[in-house]
């Protein structure tokens, strides 16, 4: 999975990179510090590895990672190529999804791009760029289609139908993920590079000391209503305190986070919105060699998440054993979930579910 974190020029999207990441990007309070995407890849946070290396003892522990993508901050203008803008569109067209950085706290001290924090304003200074970028690969997708429909071939005529509502949708300021395109519909466009496709988890940067009071700020309510009203996710998060948490151990983080009265770190709340964003889930395997989680989407069958494993596993694919984490952390051993019937063999129609234990049977 790999996420672009993305916003205008000093809304703290490289502070935050740096705090999730601990890659160390440049934060300066300067716009366009950030000039070439820089890449942090992140172990998905799961308190399940951590039982199963207990109860395993293996050589190596694998949890599944996410990629996240520093991104050039963007201006008005950026579809017209001004500031980055050129660069910014062309990186972000890489990613699955889009955590959009807002600045939702007051600072003098920081320069903010367009002199005010206005979070509504700010989102859609970014929207609409990227509207206008989709509106132009929509017209060249057009132009082509209408010479298409010059061979006679039907195809083409349904093409053109879904491609001019797409665009009148479009100039009506509504992001193509948010478009009533029946399933047939959207396969006909499933090629186009579009920006506005792609998920949003907005995440609301909020000062130090409201981190825990977070959902009283007024900025931040402004924002996560416009966040339902767009179909998207909204986090609170002090990317400040994100960078405090980076240099903790796991016992000082957890004693830290207590102080300030909240459950998780914005990294973990950020991993959960993604993978509830992208419709993911991990199963996981375990023994000797190795305890390890692997990604899949929501209804991946058995072969399918095998094939995660190795392309092997899906061809010669027999048969799947499973056991659910918790089942198997009651039992205490695999040995007595078998002995209690709680070990399953599933077949090829067999649909994953989030924390199965899995062995793999196959023969190719």
């Amino acid at each position: 999975m790999k996420l672009g974190i993305v916003g205008l020029p000093n809304v703290g999207k490289s502070t935050l990179f740096n705090a999730i990441t601990k890659a160390g990007a440049e934060a300066a309070n300067y716009p366009f510090c950030t000039i070439e995407p820089n890449v942090g890849v992140v172990p998905v946070p799961d308190y399940r590895l951590d039982e199963l290396e207990k109860m395993y003892n293996p050589e190596k522990v694998t949890p599944a990672i996410i990629e996240f993508v520093d991104i050039a901050g963007l201006v008005k203008g950026a579809s017209r190529g001004e500031g980055l803008g050129n660069k910014f569109l062309s990186h972000i067209r890489e990613v699955d999804a889009i955590i959009h950085v807002v600045r939702c706290f007051e600072d003098s001290n920081v320069v903010h791009v367009d002199g005010s924090v206005d979070p509504l304003r700010d989102v859609e200074t970014i929207r609409i760029e990227l509207i206008f970028a989709d509106l132009e690969i929509v017209d060249k997708r057009i132009d082509k289609t209408k010479k298409m429909m010059k061979s006679g071939d039907r195809k083409f005529a349904l093409e053109l139908a879904v491609l001019e509502k797409l665009k009148a949708s479009l100039e009506s300021n509504i992001d193509a993920r948010n478009v009533d395109l029946l399933d047939e519909e959207k396969e006909i466009i499933w090629d186009l590079p579009l920006l506005t496709f792609k998920k949003v988890i907005y995440v609301a940067n909020v000062a130090e000391d409201e981190v825990s009071e977070a959902d009283g700020n007024p900025f931040v309510q402004t924002l996560a209503n416009y966040a339902t009203e767009q179909q998207c996710a909204c986090i609170p998060i002090s990317a400040r305190i994100e960078e405090e948490i980076a240099q903790l151990s796991d016992e000082e983080k957890i004693e830290f986070l207590q102080d300030l009265g909240i459950e998780k770190s914005g990294l973990d709340r950020l991993v959960e919105a993604s993978y509830e964003l992208l419709g993911l889930i991990s199963y996981l395997t375990a023994g000797q060699p190795e305890v390890r989680a692997w990604t899949i989407t929501k209804g991946t069958k058995a072969p399918g998440a095998a094939g995660k494993i190795h392309t092997d596993f899906e061809r010669g694919f027999i048969r799947a054993e499973v056991v659910a984490y918790k089942d198997l952390m009651e039992c205490g051993s695999m040995t007595a979930a078998k002995e209690k019937g709680l070990v399953r063999s599933e077949g090829k129609e067999y649909v994953m579910e989030d924390g199965d234990v899995v062995l793999f049977r196959f023969n190719v």
